[in-house]
């Protein structure tokens, strides 16, 4: 790597600030192709990409530079914060939430409360209810169908992110099997971890204004109980009266309330914010409310 190459890097990197996004991009992709690898650049680069939607490249430059030499542990954590709102983004939140749950497991931090709280919420939102019955009948179909039959060995798991030892063994030969868990008993137990988890988290930082977020929003999307909600998404505003979500969910109030006005400007106000993957609403979304209460 030659001096030059490292100034391209840092070129990009103040075309970054000043939101020349295709620039920046070109110039940090020279940069790499000449042996630039600095963690400061790559975590910034991956972040660039990501904004532009970009999440499939940026997961897959996140596992390529999870070892960069002179990485700190603070960098680490940004670099897997990043890799699982990809995976969220991919439609793989499982994967995102794996990665974080042992990073977390390892140090806690404001940013892991903050992320894997959020992927919690989306995870378990009334929305993403599975089919009970479906799982259900598809359960007793495998167990009929591996009757007297040997176990398979299992395929290696692809090792995401953070999870150089690979996922969990799922039983070593010879042991019992266990009882069959109802995978809606399953679900609502992990529903229960997840509560506590976001609960954890505002006792970790009580003016964290995207843990309290998660927690109205845990409530409003998961728990179905938009009364118990309100006040932590008005908490989160005193704190932080810019947040996207804060802004979208209080406007759902305002518009039960009848007051329209009120809804608008919030949403208008929450359409002007800097949006990321782990917003629950898209500019899309709020544009066409937005235009739905003008035109009512």
């Amino acid at each position: 790597m030659s001096i030059f190459s490292a100034m391209k890097a840092q070129k990009a990197y103040r075309l970054q600030q000043k939101g020349q996004k295709e620039e920046a991009i070109r110039l940090y992709e020279e940069a790499f192709q000449e042996g630039v690898n600095d963690t400061r650049y790559n975590l910034a680069y991956a972040l660039l990409i990501i904004r532009d939607g970009q999440y499939q490249k940026a997961k897959d430059f996140l596992v390529a530079h999870q070892k960069t030499p002179g990485m700190t542990q603070e960098q680490r954590t940004t670099l897997l914060v990043d890799y699982a709102a990809c995976c969220l983004k991919l439609g793989d939140a499982d994967k995102g939430i794996r990665t974080l749950e042992q990073q977390f497991r390892k140090t806690q931090t404001g940013l892991l409360y903050q992320t894997l709280g959020y992927l919690y919420v989306d995870k378990y939102d009334r929305e993403h209810r599975p089919d009970f019955d479906a799982l259900r009948a598809e359960a007793a179909r495998s167990l009929e169908g591996a009757a007297g039959a040997a176990p398979e060995e299992g395929e290696a798991a692809e090792p995401p992110a953070g999870e150089a030892d690979g996922e969990p063994a799922e039983g070593e030969q010879g042991t019992a099997p266990e009882a069959p868990v109802d995978p809606e008993e399953a679900w609502n137990a992990k529903i229960d971890e997840a509560e506590a988890f976001l609960k954890a988290a505002v006792e970790y930082d009580e003016e964290d204004p995207i843990c309290l977020d998660n927690m109205g929003q845990f409530l409003y999307r998961v728990r179905g109980d938009r009364a118990g909600a309100k006040p932590w998404f008005e908490k989160a505003l005193a704190i932080k009266d810019t947040q996207i979500d804060t802004l979208y969910f209080l406007s759902r109030y305002d518009e039960e309330a009848g007051d329209r006005a009120s809804a608008l400007a919030r949403l208008e106000k929450a359409a002007g914010g800097r949006f990321s993957p782990l917003n629950y609403c898209t500019l899309e979304a709020l544009k066409k409310e937005i235009e739905r209460l003008k035109g009512a």
